[in-house]
Formats: structure tokens, sequence, C-alpha cells
């Protein structure tokens, strides 16, 4: 993913720092007590040089701080962790150099309270660390003050005490504030932790020209689970979901849990197609479904900027259908910059094709309208690449309503060619489509355009847009159907709830997915099956039509099993408008 080891090394730093503790101000503090304490050792020597063993020392001990707090704070963010290690460690040493060359009691106790900026570099850093830098400034001080003759040895215990509890005070007030980026449930970072994670990326792209995405995540069946089993089993599930993704993204990648069900991946710099192919992987890492957003961040773009994109994206996978992954791009793909001005050249290319009944397969009683169409980049594109492109680029909607047009408009000339046949056209709507307000009005629209009866337009729906049970959908269907369009459920068998809700989801017709037709030659398991769908339809008083049918032998043992209508390569091929047509005319 384009990580290097001083990437990953920044973001374990930022995973292990307090939340307010970023680098630039850490670097901040540091050169702050460095310049400071280079001043107070100046001035306390210039002050009352004959109360030290070598004025020289002094002098030089303020120099070397000054001139290194400088440095650090020109340095800023790209201050490493074991830099901020090195730092306290010699400022340490000068401390107690400068202690040490003391010769009286008051100059020596001075100087030992300079070892609580060693005690506050705790808040900066994990516990291991900041018990290691109390314990180095407490007993440097024990050290110091205990071998000049200037002071008595309790003097020593005193400041070592007081650098004790300050140290651990800051410490822990820094622990809390890190807990307060923590999730408790799966002991990753929460929103506010992530965000300062994102923002840490972003100002690190900007400098060295990469790009983060973001991948936005929803456990689908969270809530079903919390709500039966309780919050104890729902945040056993997501720590089980935790433990998958780990083993998908490693620990390069920053994992947060965002809210409720949602987890963000950042991935430092990946491009739009990686980073939907690593959605992919974590989907399918899951038992459970997973609705997903992904966007790349580009240049000048905020961390509020990213994050609203990607909530978008996550939010039309929702609409669509559960277990679905959704670009939102803030440029257009090369294939999408191709469709849009196919779109609007309309050099999009229509075929049919035919759907008859198997009581009379020479006879078409209807045509399915197929969309064909690849850019001149990638002629081998296949169709279902098109859908998600246009899907995730906004043109869908653009691509359907051509479609439909052409169709209808194709149907009408085929239809008064032959008027004594009575053709229905199907045509297939994508689920994001049929989300959008006012999707039924658009497709009465185009029916009244192009002249086309509404009883005889048969749109249809993919079965995984149904398991969605998005209330616009299912209105759209209703509103669709009380104008007189039929509905059809396309790739029936291949979802997961609409069986158990075909009686209460607006559908005239089933089309039954080619893998049924295709495995009919295990007879043993496939025809009771297939018996039984027949069966189901014919008391729901839905039609079903059998897709790929490819000999002749299928379509006799379908016929048999009481199935009425099918199309496939057997009847007929996707045709351009005139071979349709002529096929109709002839018959």
């Amino acid at each position: 993913m384009g990580w290097t080891w001083g990437d990953w090394a920044s973001f374990r730093r930022a995973r292990l720092w307090p939340g307010i503790a970023t680098p630039t101000l850490t670097s901040r503090t540091a050169a702050a007590c460095l310049l400071v304490g280079g001043l107070l050792v100046a001035f306390l020597t210039t002050l009352v040089p004959t109360s030290f063993h070598s004025v020289a020392v002094q002098y030089a001990n303020a120099a070397v701080a000054a001139v290194v707090g400088v440095g650090v704070l020109l340095w800023g963010h790209r201050l490493q962790l074991w830099q901020f290690h090195l730092l306290v460690v010699m400022s340490t040493v000068q401390i107690t150099v400068s202690v040490s060359q003391a010769a009286e009691a008051t100059v020596a106790v001075s100087f030992a309270t300079l070892y609580v900026f060693i005690a506050t570099a705790g808040f900066f850093v994990p516990w291991w660390a900041a018990v290691f830098y109390v314990s180095l400034a407490a007993g440097s001080c024990m050290v110091a003050l205990g071998v000049t003759s200037a002071a008595a040895w309790w003097a020593g215990v005193f400041a070592a005490s007081t650098t004790v509890v300050i140290g651990f005070v800051i410490a822990l007030l820094g622990r809390i504030v890190s807990g307060a980026e923590l999730d408790t449930a799966t002991g990753l970072p929460n929103r506010r932790g992530f965000e300062r994670l994102l923002a840490m990326a972003i100002s690190r792209a900007q400098s060295v020209g990469q790009r983060p995405a973001l991948v936005l995540l929803s456990v689908d069946g969270w809530g079903a689970v919390r709500r039966q089993f309780g919050y104890r089993a729902g945040d056993e599930m997501l720590r089980a979901v935790v433990a998958a993704w780990r083993e998908v993204i490693g620990r390069e990648l920053v994992l947060a849990r965002m809210v409720d069900d949602e987890f963000v991946v950042l991935a430092h710099n990946v491009t739009d197609q990686e980073a939907v192919a690593l959605s992919h992987r974590m989907r399918e890492a899951v038992p459970w479904d997973c609705s997903v957003g992904v966007t790349v961040w580009q240049p000048g773009e905020s961390a509020s900027d990213v994050l609203s994109r990607v909530d978008v994206a996550l939010r039309r996978a929702k609409r669509v259908g559960r277990n679905r992954t959704m670009l939102e791009s803030a440029g257009l793909p090369p294939i999408a910059v191709e469709l849009r001005e196919a779109l609007a050249a309309g050099a999009i290319e229509v075929l049919y094709q035919p759907i008859v009944r198997l009581s009379a397969p020479e006879t078409i009683v209807g045509i399915e309208a197929l969309l064909r169409w690849a850019p001149e980049s990638r002629p081998c594109v296949t169709l279902a690449e098109v859908i998600e492109v246009a899907e995730n680029t906004r043109l869908i909607g653009a691509l359907d309503r051509v479609v439909l047009r052409r169709a209808c408009l194709d149907a009408q000339r085929m239809q008064a060619r032959s008027p004594q046949q009575r053709l229905s056209l199907s045509v297939n709507v994508s689920g994001l489509e049929l989300t959008e307000d006012g999707y039924a009005a658009r497709v009465a629209e185009i029916l009244t355009e192009t002249g086309w009866p509404a009883h005889q337009l048969v749109l249809e729906v993919t079965e995984t847009v149904l398991d969605a049970d998005t209330p616009s959908s299912i209105s759209a269907l209703h509103e669709l159907r009380a104008r007189g369009v039929r509905i059809a459920i396309d790739d029936f068998g291949t979802g997961y709830s609409s069986l158990s809700r075909l009686h209460t989801i607006p559908t005239d017709y089933l089309k039954l997915e080619a893998a049924f037709t295709a495995s009919m030659h295990d007879a043993c398991s496939s025809k009771p099956l297939l018996r039984a769908i027949a069966a189901l339809a014919e008391a729901l008083d839905v039609a079903v039509i059998v897709e790929g049918i490819e000999t002749a032998e299928q379509a006799n043992v379908l016929g048999n099993l009481g199935f009425d209508l099918a199309q496939g390569y057997f009847f007929g091929i996707p045709q351009d408008y005139e071979a349709i047509a002529g096929s109709l005319a002839a018959q």
C-alpha cells in the first residue's frame, strides 16, 4: 500500500501519544523547556558566578540547550519518537551536570527544580516511557544532590519526591486524554482519535505528495444481533469482526470505530481501485454483510471534506443494497469520462434478446433491452464494470434514462411493424436510481414522451436491492405498479430474504437466475428445487421467466416442470434493432 518504515513509525507513535500531544505540540514544548532551561542556567551563572566549580561548563550547558531548543522548534512536526527520547536523556544529563557543578546549596537545589521539565515529558509518551522518565529524573536528582557537598542528603529526597509526584500527575492526565480517543468495546481509536490520525496523514500527504484513502464499513447485521441478544453479544460480534479485518489489513493500516456499527480504515497511499479492492477483501473476511463507502483524499481538502464524502458513499451503498461497495470520487476516472462523453454524444448501444413461451418457442412474446458499451481505452471491460463505474460516478441516472428511452422508442417502432403482437419490453433498473426521489414520475414522463404503453413495460430489479428493504425503493415499486408498469425480480435465487417477502413486494415476474438452468444436469438436486419454484410461483400467481437456456433439452425439461416463459441463446442472442424487428415481422 505504499508504506515506508518512517510512515509506519509515525502512525505507531500517533496511536501511543495522547490526543493533544501531536508531534508539533511536542516539539514546541520540548523546545520551550530547552530554551527556558538554558536561559535560566545562563542567568544564574551570570548572577552568581562564584557559586560554581566551573563557569565555563555552565555556559556550555546553557549554549547547547539553547541551540538544540531552536533546532527542535524549527524541526516541528518531523520530530520522531526516538529523537524525543534522546532529547529527554540529553536534558537529564545536562541538568545533572549543572547541579553537580554547584558550590552552594541554594544554587544546587534551584537547578534541581529543572528536573520537573523531565517529568512533564511523561505527558507525551506511553506509560512505560513516562515511568522511565520520572525514574530517571528522580534518580538523577538524588545522585546529583548527593554527590555535591553543598546540599544535605534530604534535599535530594525532597526534590526527587516533588519531581515524582508532578511527573505522575502529568502522565495520568495524558492517559486520561489518550483514553478519550479509544473505543472501550474494541480497543480501537474512536472518531476523535481517528480524526487526529487523519489530520496527521493529510498533513504528511500535503508535504510528500501522497493520497490517503478512507474505507468506511458498516456491519449491517449488528443492530439485529444487539436487539435480539443484547449489548454484550453485539460487542462480541464487533470484536470478532475486528479480529478478522486485522488479518486482512495487518498492522500497517489504521482501523478505527467511528460509531456503533461503523468502522473506518485509513490507507496511507493508494488508488481508488486499490481501496475498493481492499474493501472487497474485508467484506469477504467476515460472515456478516457489510455496506462500504470508499473515497481518496484530494490535494487541498481538509479532513472534514474527505470524511463527509466517504460518508456519502456509505449511505449510497446502503440505499442500493447490502454487502455493496460504493466509490465516491472527487474526480472522474478515465472510464467515467468516456462514458459521460458517450452519453452526451448518444453513442450508447442497446441490444434486445427475445423472450418466448416454452409452449411455442418460435413465437417472441417479449424482449429484454440490454446495454452495450465499451470505452476505447478498455474495450474488454464487462457490463458489470460499466454499471459499477456509472453508479460510483453518479452517471447511472443518465444511463438508465438513455437506455429506457431508446428501448421504448425501438419497441414502439417494432410494435408498429407488427401491430397484431403485444410485446412486453423488459428494462433493467439500477437499485441506486430506484431509491432516488421522483423515479416513478421520470419513468412515466418517458412513457408519455415515447408513447409506449405502461402495461407493456417490465422493469427488472435485482433481488439484492430488495434485500436492503429500503423504504424508498419499495415505495417506488408500488408507485410504478399503480401507474400500470409491471415489476420483475431479476436474478431470483441469488439473494437472501425476498423469498419470504414475495407476498408483500409488488411483483409480476420472477426471473430465475441462469445458474439454475446450468445446473440441470444434476437431476437429483436441481429438478426438485425447480419444481418447487414453479409451484411457489403458481401459488402466488407470479409468472416465471427462466434465463440462460442454451439447449433444446433444457427447454423441454423446463416446459415439463411447469415453466412458461424463457430466454437464452437457444432462442436468440442479444440483437440490434433491425435484427429483432426482422424476426418479429417474419413470425
